[in-house]
């Protein structure tokens, strides 16, 4: 299975997802649950009956020892329709993912497909976050050298961290400040401040036009301040 992402990005995942899909036979047809990830990581056998636990296969008892995604409910149910339920991740702040088109609307083909998006969306969740852990161990590393380090670096090592919509947030202080220095003939004040725009505009997806908003933040005709 292939995650499609509606809303959010797969390169890093909140944590927690509305899954959808859709009937083969109704397009109109859609069918949801929630996914997800635990913050702490959790185990199911932990918290089984002695008695219970003594009658899993050992290999089902170690499959419940670690829990990465979970559907909530466990299989998909008919949801009211595909813009309720964009409504709904938008203003909780969730993903929203599509698994694709029900093959069957049975209650044992909801339960697989559900199981299936979960699991693949935890393992996603799972990379992204060890990939942040690794960056931010890195970063606290080299601040805890006694060596002078190097600011540009720990700087594109917090860059790294942030997630877009904190770079953008930046990314709109540092037009502010260099238009400011353009007003103010400050020309090593606008050589800094287009420096750290650039850094931040390489770190950004393309959708976002990063380049161009610095070039227009730069320009000294009255249309740079219009396009910035």
């Amino acid at each position: 299975m292939a995650l499609h992402f509606l809303r959010g990005n797969s390169q890093a995942p909140k944590g927690h997802a509305i899954f959808i899909a859709r009937g083969s036979g109704n397009t109109r047809a859609v069918y949801c649950t929630y996914c997800v990830v635990p913050p702490i990581p959790m185990s199911i056998a932990k918290y089984l009956p002695p008695l219970f636990a003594a009658q899993l296969p050992p290999e089902e008892l170690r499959d419940a020892t670690t829990v990465s995604g979970m559907p909530i409910p466990p299989m998909l149910e008919d949801g009211i329709s595909l813009e309720h339920l964009e409504m709904l991740a938008e203003h909780r702040n969730d993903d929203l993912c599509d698994l694709g088109v029900l093959s069957s609307t049975d209650e044992g083909m909801r339960l697989q497909m559900a199981a299936l998006g979960s699991n693949e969306y935890g393992q996603l969740y799972t990379t992204y976050i060890t990939a942040i852990s690794q960056v931010a161990s890195t970063a606290k590393a080299a601040l805890s050298e006694p060596a002078p380090l190097d600011d540009l670096d720990a700087e594109e090592l917090l860059l790294q961290t942030m997630p877009d919509r904190q770079k953008l947030t930046e990314l709109g202080k540092l037009v502010g400040t260099a238009r400011y220095a353009l007003d103010g003939h400050d020309t090593a004040l606008l050589r800094e401040t287009q420096r750290r725009m650039q850094r931040i505009a390489r770190l950004l997806p393309e959708k976002y036009r990063g380049s161009e908003l610095v070039l227009a933040a730069v320009d000294t005709q009255a249309k740079g301040a219009k396009l910035a």
